[in-house]
């Protein structure tokens, strides 16, 4: 009887576990309303230029900007989201 409630306590106590860790992670990856309320402009100066100097947008075209987003997505470590807010803004300051 001892040992049933041993492994009673144990599953519980790993189910409890398990669903903290699932609601954090999923939690931790959905943008926070505050990213999602800024703009292209704003997380562009505070991804892009914390890093180096950057061009104007009227350097590149449509075409190689979105191949620049997708490179330094990885690199500044943004969301979908972000770089997609950061490519339309570059794309239209032409």
């Amino acid at each position: 009887m001892k040992q049933f409630l041993s492994i009673k306590k144990i599953t519980i106590v790993l189910v409890a576990v398990f669903s903290m860790v699932a609601v954090l992670s999923i939690n931790g990856c959905a943008p926070t309303k505050a990213v999602a309320a800024k703009s292209g402009a704003q997380l562009w100066a505070e991804n892009c230029q914390r890093c180096h100097n950057t061009p104007s947008p009227a350097s590149y075209s449509a075409e190689q900007w979105e191949t620049i987003g997708m490179h330094m997505q990885t690199r500044a470590l943004i969301t979908d989201a972000e770089r997609k807010k950061i490519v339309d803004f570059l794309k239209s300051g032409r």
